[in-house]
């Protein structure tokens, strides 16, 4: 007897399209068997992780039969201090993309909001008001467009402005009365852009007090050294109605472990830790992060790798007529002529490889991101580029050859 689940699903849920990840190295060694691979697809820190991170959870592995502390205190008291803020306004997740499922479930569902300039959080349920609505970039983080689409959100995309970066004015011009949260991932992904201060400050104040600020910044640490990079954290203790996300998964090499963070009004983090997972993170994944922090050499020594690969690449693909987008993360977009063309140059390259993303999920199917990686890996791209593009432009000679022999 099969099961039915057609009339049990959401026809949205059916319908939506889902995160489809990147080859994974076991993948692509299975399939091709290239001599070196080089996964430069997903934006991890191709350095690894703390040495002191591995001390951490061989430790925390001791108590591995019970539950993990489900308020994260020692880390949250961490963070808090770091931060300037107070342990309440801190909520500790299975990585920033828990967050954004949180906040879209706990915010996009159809809701009747009781008091429309956010003193009070009080709300009622109700089938009866139709779609929750957000706004957000269009090129931006696919798996905000993910969470929102299983809340069946109407979700509106602005373009972006030219050189990929925000256009602020025309994000505030899409603010409705109707619209429940707007969204900003700054510095950006895929695109390595971001917002300045200036810009940020103007943004920021035309936001209406109904609307929950999401600023995710997953990125921020690869900031350091941007001096018109604005410090949305100063501007917290003026609006109550803004969250910052931030992750363990980039620049401190945490990924597989899963750990992030929403800071804000200690109002809204107490609504939102009624959503969270209890037991959401590990106890090995918060002893990671906890040994992470403290390990601020290393946390240099990472972004020093990418400061140094990016000016690398800049430099190779410079050399090789290259399109791409200056950024400031750790992670360089190139721009192709076509979908075509990327898609072509990511299936060779995979071949050799050297694993990097497409960004059709991201809107930008004539894109590619190349994540910043060591210095053996970065040389892996570069020899492998070499040696693609001068099959595939090879290929089109001979192409226009025939098509010319014909015509004759």
């Amino acid at each position: 007897m099969m099961f039915d689940h057609s009339n049990r699903i959401p026809v949205h849920i059916q319908e939506m399209k889902g995160y489809v990840p990147g080859k994974t190295i076991e993948e692509v060694q299975k399939i091709y068997r290239p001599a070196m691979i080089a996964k430069l697809a997903s934006n991890e820190n191709r350095l690894g992780c703390s040495p002191r991170v591995r001390e951490a959870v061989l430790e925390s592995l001791s108590a591995v039969q019970n539950y993990p502390d489900p308020l994260s205190l020692e880390l949250r008291e961490e963070l808090a201090r770091r931060n300037g803020v107070d342990p309440a306004s801190i909520l500790v997740t299975a990585g920033s993309e828990s967050a954004i499922s949180i906040l879209c479930r706990t915010f996009l569902q159809p809701l009747r909001v009781q008091s429309p300039d956010m003193q009070s959080l009080r709300v009622q349920s109700s089938d009866m008001q139709g779609r929750a609505e957000a706004v957000t970039a269009e090129a931006t983080f696919v798996g905000f467009f993910v969470q929102a689409g299983v809340m069946n959100a109407k979700v509106t995309r602005v373009p972006m402005a030219e050189g990929y970066r925000f256009d602020g004015r025309a994000m505030l011009d899409a603010i409705r009365d109707e619209t429940r949260m707007i969204y900003l991932a700054n510095p950006n992904n895929p695109t390595g852009t971001y917002m300045p201060a200036d810009e940020f400050r103007v943004w920021l104040e035309g936001i209406p007090d109904h609307v929950l600020i999401v600023v995710d910044e997953a990125y921020l640490e690869y900031a350091t050294g941007v001096e018109d990079y604005p410090q949305a954290i100063e501007d917290l203790h003026s609006r109550p109605n803004m969250l910052l996300l931030r992750t363990f998964s980039k620049a401190y090499g945490l990924a597989g472990f899963r750990v992030g963070y929403v800071i804000g009004d200690p109002e809204l983090i107490g609504q939102l830790a009624k959503v969270k997972l209890t037991f959401e993170p590990t106890a090995a994944a918060q002893a990671a992060a906890l040994a992470a922090l403290r390990d601020e050499a290393f946390l240099m020594q990472s972004l020093d790798l990418v400061r140094d690969a990016r000016a690398r690449f800049y430099a190779f693909l410079e050399h090789h007529d290259g399109v791409y987008v200056p950024s400031i993360s750790n992670s360089v977009m190139m721009v192709f002529g076509s979908e075509s063309e990327a898609s072509t140059f990511t299936e060779s390259m995979l071949q050799e490889g050297v694993i990097l993303r497409r960004l059709a999920a991201f809107g930008l199917p004539h894109c590619v991101r190349v994540t910043m990686g060591t210095p053996e890996e970065m040389a892996h791209f570069e020899d492998s580029y070499e040696k693609v593009m001068g099959e595939l432009h090879s290929k089109a000679v001979s192409v226009a050859q025939l098509g010319g022999a014909q015509n004759d």
